[in-house]
């Protein structure tokens, strides 16, 4: 779910909506806290977990379901295991349907046993929370809540949201995009391709008769849109006064730039969006076996960095177009053509050579300032802008307010924190970025503060002051 849907959700004035958002934005930022992505290509699989099985290589999935009842622990109890009989509880079957379908893309199109490539247990928990408006993958499981049947219904009815969140888990195994900028957006649109994919292929659609809809079935009938995201239109797919309008842009002359969200990865993700359907779709036949197979071989092969940027991806997918149908291929015009008509590449620089901004090389490390010495203490009247952006929704949310204004611990904390260089020095110490974790911005001009840090990387003692001064608006 991008965050700016349920920071909407959460500025509604519908008591019962507002309350079941906010309820699923705290509870997904303490999950993913503790989410890692690495920044570079791991070697092994994870270590096992209570409950998991192992399968041999190449033996099929090993899925295993099971229930929160309501509660926000996962896993919870286990209701269905790899060849069990059918529950009559919708949500545990939609679950174990939506990874076998996962699977299955994996292993057929594209011959890779599971996310890790060596056959790594799908383990799903239904029915987390209580009108949990979410769906997440945590590093090693899926989670689904029910959604508050007001504007989201159950999230095991998408199964290209299932795909979405499981295609996370491979690009962590292979190209280990960091979760930034241009990087950060390819990493949500491959999400959205191979999700899409896993959707296509179970339904048995061609390219040409795709929706290229992203979480169409989330949506409650009230809701006046289409989906979360529309793939081949970005930027068309709601229009609702409780989510808004779909922020995405179609090209690169709408480019967003922002330090909301990561540098807008769910939102400029509709760019190579666009793209992909439009080589789809010019190449014919099943996406997953024309385009989708060029896309897999880069994200797979050695030739992609973890800063890869919309640019260098272009010119590496093209690359691809031409090793596996030849230079000048009508399979390789597609993918050039895509790539141009959404300004990422021009008609000079098919090969990647020129075109989009390239974002600096860092060695899969993200680049930060230098940490600033202590400063003043700012008076009451000082004015912080607070700022949380990202999650899987791209809602923002934001307050301007006094010091002054907010409650005495508040306050001087907020004073103890300013006149400190502690800000400073977490956001020069960090090296890891977290899909689909919130960024909070902070700006106070009285003392010359102006800092950006992802959620997982601050203390609990200041991301609960943070968490207060927005609730408390």
């Amino acid at each position: 779910m991008p965050p700016y849907i349920l920071e909407a959700l959460a500025a509604s004035d519908e008591p019962a909506l507002a309350t079941h958002a906010r309820e699923a934005l705290r509870h997904d930022q303490e999950l993913r806290a503790a989410r890692r992505t690495p920044t570079a290509r791991p070697t092994g699989r994870r270590a096992p977990r209570r409950g998991d099985v192992t399968t041999a290589h190449g033996e099929g999935p090993h899925r295993t379901i099971y229930d929160a009842k309501g509660t926000q622990t996962a896993p919870g109890t286990q209701v269905r295991a790899e060849g069990g009989a059918p529950s009559s509880d919708a949500a545990v079957n939609e679950a174990y349907d939506g990874l076998g379908a996962t699977w299955d893309l994996w292993s057929t199109a594209y011959s890779r046993d599971s996310l890790d490539g060596k056959g790594m247990p799908l383990l799903a928990t239904v029915h987390y929370g209580r009108n949990y408006d979410n769906a997440f993958w945590d590093g090693s499981q899926m989670v689904f809540g029910d959604g508050d049947g007001v504007v989201f219904e159950r999230f095991t009815r998408s199964v290209d949201v299932i795909g979405h969140e499981l295609a996370h888990g491979v690009t962590e195994h292979t190209a280990g995009l960091l979760y930034q900028g241009q990087s950060g957006a390819l990493n949500e649109s491959v999400s959205d391709v191979f999700g899409v994919l896993v959707k296509q292929k179970a339904l048995g659609q061609s390219a040409a008769e795709a929706d290229w809809l992203v979480g169409a079935d989330l949506l409650n009938p009230s809701v006046e849109g289409r989906a979360l995201r529309d793939m081949r239109n970005p930027g068309t797919a709601y229009d609702d006064p409780r989510l808004g309008t779909d922020p995405q842009p179609a090209d690169m002359a709408h480019y967003v730039d922002t330090q909301d969200d990561n540098g807008g990865v769910h939102i400029n993700s509709g760019i190579p969006n666009r793209a992909f359907v439009l080589a789809a779709e010019a190449i014919g036949g099943n996406a997953w076996e024309g385009a989708g197979a060029i896309w897999y071989a880069v994200l797979s092969g050695d030739g992609i960095n973890a800063d890869c940027d919309f640019e260098t991806f272009a010119g590496l997918t093209v690359a691809a177009a031409g090793s596996a149908h030849g230079d000048g291929s009508a399979e390789q015009k597609a993918v050039r053509s895509a790539w141009e008509t959404v300004g990422v590449l021009t008609a000079a620089a098919g090969d990647g050579s020129h075109g989009a901004k390239r974002t600096k090389k860092s060695g899969g490390r993200s680049t930060a300032p230098a940490p600033a010495p202590a400063g003043p203490t700012p008076s009451s009247e000082a004015q912080v802008l607070l700022r949380r952006t990202g999650g899987f929704a791209g809602q923002v949310r934001e307050r301007r307010v006094a010091i002054g204004e907010l409650p005495e611990r508040d306050a001087k904390d907020w004073q103890h924190l300013l006149a400190a260089s502690t800000l400073q020095r977490i956001a020069a110490s960090t090296e890891r970025t977290h899909p689909d974790a919130f960024v909070y911005s902070v700006v106070c001009d009285e003392v010359g503060c102006d800092i950006t840090i992802q959620e997982p990387h601050l203390p609990e003692a200041i991301h609960s002051l943070f968490e207060r001064t927005l609730a408390d608006d």
